[in-house]
């Protein structure tokens, strides 16, 4: 049985319904799972540690991601496009991904993640090239096993090339029968629905404009057959509503919709050009949104109506969206960003350094659709991070902290991450793989696989 205190933290921000605060308390860890918040005495063959000066943060949730994008990242030529020729450009070099290739980007994204308090990644893979298709999400639970972090993986897709009027190559996209059957064997294989579950699987196809109608169709069918979550890119671009209403004569949520595509289990990337009824029509359907602002602000794409979205009830997690298109895996980075962002858009409408954070802990828990984690709780799950205020760039900021990782930021990773009652970040610094092997080892195949492009 694997038992953990947190001993004597300063201040333990719980994220519950009530925005719970505890001051000077200890958390226990059994079995992964949150047995007690109070004053406990560790009992013998307990790990401890001692959180005196340390505030405690529920563990952050990624709702989306493109881990393989981690070896194209900072590439010169792509600096200056918007997506439609961002990806384009990028394709070129993404049909040479390979199982070693996931498993080394996944190790570097996760990491990253996990050494800035993430400790549940959705990773939304829908790259398949011809004749390297196998072995791609194996190698990505390979990883986050490895790494100890919770993985939600995707069996994405792409079916409509470049010769068909989309914008992927030939060599990365496939028949809609073999990603329907490829797609109930992943989650056959790998999804564990059960509470405090460390892998689950979503299905996912890329977007309207690099899918068919027919997978879109048949996808939200299996999915639903197979009790599993939908996922996939939408409203991200201008370019993205045109090329679906010159195609289907349908704005993009209305042509989704007319597939099956809406509802408490489907959750979107993006979502930056709803209208106004499109916005009340999420909250009504429970449609979830990925929200990734510095993906958006890179490529242009343009500022999420957040504000609205909350104040309407749209379900709402935060994410870092690809590597490629960040260029890094921090969402402590994200919640800041974010933070700063609305506040120039949207002035005193604009969400709190705290309404930030909870959109990236319980919010992420609910758009991915999970009650398990998200918030500091007896009965919830052991993932959590801790922040040592003793540095000199935190002096003078201890009034708010809830609000703190919004307002202030945090500059440099987390002191402690814990997943499932696991350390896994222990002063700043991965420990359940070697670090600087992990980099040189990541190093090298990242040389390799560009010099194929």
């Amino acid at each position: 049985m694997s038992h953990l205190i947190i001993k004597q933290a300063m201040t333990v921000v719980t994220c519950d319904d009530q925005d719970t605060l505890y001051e000077n308390t200890d958390i226990e860890i059994k079995d992964g799972v949150i047995t007690n918040l109070g004053d406990i005495v560790p009992p013998e063959g307990a790990e401890v540690i001692d959180a005196r000066g340390c505030i405690v943060y529920p563990g952050l949730i990624n709702t989306h991601h493109h881990l393989y994008q981690t070896f194209s990242r900072n590439l010169p030529q792509v600096q200056k496009m918007e997506l439609f020729d961002w990806l384009v450009t990028l394709y070129e070099i993404w049909k040479y991904l390979d199982d070693e290739v996931i498993y080394h980007s996944s190790i570097t994204g996760m990491g990253e993640l996990m050494k800035n308090g993430c400790t549940t990644c959705f990773d939304h893979h829908y790259v398949f090239p011809q004749g390297k298709s196998e072995g791609l999400l194996e190698a990505q639970f390979e990883a986050a096993g490895d790494l100890g972090i919770r993985m939600f993986a995707s069996r994405g897709s792409m079916s409509l090339s470049k010769k068909d009027g989309g914008l992927p190559p030939d060599s990365v996209v496939q028949g809609v029968d073999a990603i329907l059957k490829d797609s109930q064997a992943a989650v056959e294989r790998f999804h564990d629905g059960a509470p405090f579950s460390m892998r689950q699987v979503a299905l996912a196809p890329c977007s309207p404009f690099s899918v068919t109608e027919d997978l879109l169709r048949e996808s939200a069918k299996l999915a639903r057959t197979l009790g599993v979550r939908l996922h996939t890119h939408l409203c991200e671009t201008v370019d993205e509503e045109r090329f679906v209403a010159n195609r289907c004569g349908m704005r993009p949520l209305e042509y989704m919709e007319s597939l099956g595509w809406i509802g408490e289990d489907v959750w979107v990337a993006h979502g930056i050009h709803f209208n106004d009824a499109e916005l009340k029509h999420l909250a009504e359907t429970g449609t979830g949104i990925a929200h990734c602002p510095i993906s958006n602000m890179k490529l242009s794409s343009g500022v999420c109506r957040i504000p609205e979205m909350l104040k309407l009830g749209v379900p709402v997690g935060l994410a870092v969206d690809g590597s490629a298109s960040n260029d890094g895996s921090n969402l402590l980075e994200e919640i800041r960003v974010a933070y700063l962002l609305h506040r120039l858009t949207s002035g005193s409408a604009a969400p709190t350094g705290y309404d930030l954070l909870k959109m990236a802990t319980r919010g992420s828990a609910q758009v991915l659709g999970r009650k398990d984690i998200g918030s500091l709780e007896v009965g919830k799950a052991g993932d959590l991070f801790l922040v040592d205020t003793r540095r000199l760039e935190l002096v003078g900021t201890h009034l708010d902290p809830k609000s703190l990782l919004g307002t202030v930021g945090l500059k440099g990773p987390v002191d402690y991450t814990v997943v499932n009652g696991q350390v896994t970040v222990k002063n700043g610094r991965l420990v359940t793989v070697d670090e600087k092997a992990a980099q040189q080892k990541a190093d090298a195949r990242v040389r390799a696989y560009l010099a194929k492009a």
